[in-house]
């Protein structure tokens, strides 16, 4: 009972000296449970004596746990160059740094300068795109899921959309075509099989109540041997002899022609453009290698009825994602590959990659076993699926510990690798050059820990 008694009064244990400075609204709560956790240790006879130092450094230590950014840089090790898990695609300092005084200053958001009332917020990224793809228009939603509802939503309500059933995909976060679908008021009409599908399956599934004929991306898996799809070139002509809207959801595009025979399997942007579809849609943080978004385009007056639709209020991006887009979609189109981490580091030749690798290595090589790998990886983020491109990693091997200890001893300090054929590897394929220094001070007190 004495015990009970000196536990310290809330409102005074509030005044320690160690709390002046902290926010009272925070700090206040964080006392309350400290001290009556105090008492029900007390009472369930779990603790036996306590010191008010150690009180006030639970209560420290919780604030500055509370008020510490969840969000934390990392040393992105795996060889995922478009890693969902750690943020996808990266934006360049010098094209953040372009944007940074959009957001610290009122701008033209939605104002026209020259006519001096109110304009429209897709002005500013359509000239840019529509300049580099030869399209009549572009509208930018927060992300290519966005871009799917808005478009079935205001061209397919209570309309049929055909689809190969081997388009039929579900991607990360269990967001399912089919589901979509019935949540924008479109009505499914599968045709074909899962491996394989023909034109003709599409003309003959035409119905009067058709409104269009979508292809899907496989973003995330391929059908290997026996399998065949009709290429949107056909659907483009067969939707225009049918007087319906043709639209293909790309999932991730790209402006630019890839390394490792990529192009094969991951259309390009440019390449479709050319058949001057209705409608394509496409995500910003993929392959094109900037800001999350989803960006619709095509014809006019398809971008001009989305436009129309009630939905695209909480659909619109705002002016730093316009702006950094903009800024990425520039770099492209000046053909500054390297001002686009994504593609910078898809791009970095695999010597450029060991001489890195080799340079850590010689480093830590006196600190633990360090072994020079030429492996392969994956870009990720649902593009290129089944496709490996070449990198170079060095296994770590230290104190007889198993990898998955030595992957969790390099979480520890934001580092994050793989394990692959039981080693635990740091691949160089997603490290910047600039980040080699933290990585080998980094690696050097993960050793020493």
């Amino acid at each position: 009972m004495s015990l009970l008694k000196s536990i310290p009064k809330v409102d005074k244990f509030i005044q320690n000296k160690a709390f002046e400075q902290l926010s009272l609204p925070l700090v206040t709560p964080l006392c309350k449970e400290v001290i009556n956790q105090l008492r029900e240790d007390i009472l369930n006879q779990t603790l036996t004596q306590f010191k008010e130092e150690d009180l006030v450094d639970t209560v420290l230590k919780a604030y500055e746990k509370i008020t510490q950014p969840s969000l934390k840089t990392v040393l992105n090790a795996t060889g995922v160059i478009v890693h969902t898990n750690l943020g996808r695609s990266l934006i360049a300092e010098t094209i953040f740094d372009k944007v940074k005084n959009i957001a610290t200053h009122y701008n033209n958001l939605e104002y026209d300068l020259q006519k001096g009332k109110r304009g429209e917020r897709y002005e500013h990224i359509s000239k840019v795109i529509c300049q580099y793809l030869g399209c009549e228009d572009v509208l930018i939603v927060n992300n290519n899921a966005s871009a799917v509802f808005l478009i079935l939503n205001t061209f397919a309500k209570n309309k049929e959309v055909l689809v190969s059933r081997g388009e039929l995909v579900e991607i990360g976060g269990s967001f399912r075509v089919p589901d979509v679908m019935a949540q924008s008021g479109a009505i499914l009409k599968e045709i074909g099989t899962t491996n394989k599908t023909h034109l003709k399956d599409y003309q003959n599934a035409i119905t009067p109540n058709s409104a269009m004929l979508m292809k899907v991306h496989k973003s995330n898996y391929s059908i290997e041997g026996f399998a065949s799809e009709v290429g949107i070139e056909d659907m483009i002509k067969t939707a225009q002899e049918h007087h319906l809207i043709d639209y293909y959801d790309m999932g991730s595009g790209h402006f630019v022609d890839l390394p490792y025979g990529l192009d094969k399997d991951e259309p390009s942007v440019l390449k479709i453009m050319q058949h001057n579809p209705c409608l394509l849609s496409f995500s910003g943080d993929k392959l094109l290698g900037s800001v999350q978004a989803g960006i619709i385009v095509g014809q006019k007056k398809y971008i001009e009825a989305l436009k129309k639709n009630q939905l695209l209020r909480m659909l619109r991006v705002d002016k730093l994602t316009l702006a950094l887009l903009e800024e990425s979609i520039k770099a492209l189109l000046l053909g500054n590959i390297h001002e686009i981490p994504t593609l910078k580091m898809l791009f970095t030749p695999i010597e450029v990659l060991k001489q890195r690798a080799m340079l850590i290595q010689k480093n830590i090589g006196n600190l633990c076993q360090c072994e020079l790998k030429e492996t392969q990886t994956l870009i990720g983020g649902g593009t290129t699926p089944n496709k490996k491109i070449p990198t170079i990693a060095l296994s770590i091997s230290f104190k007889g510990l198993k990898p998955n200890k030595i992957e969790q001893c390099f979480r520890s300090y934001n580092i994050i690798g793989r394990i692959e054929d039981e080693q635990f590897l740091l691949d160089f394929r997603t490290l910047l050059e600039e980040e080699l220094p933290s990585l080998e001070q980094c690696i050097k007190e993960v050793l020493h820990d």
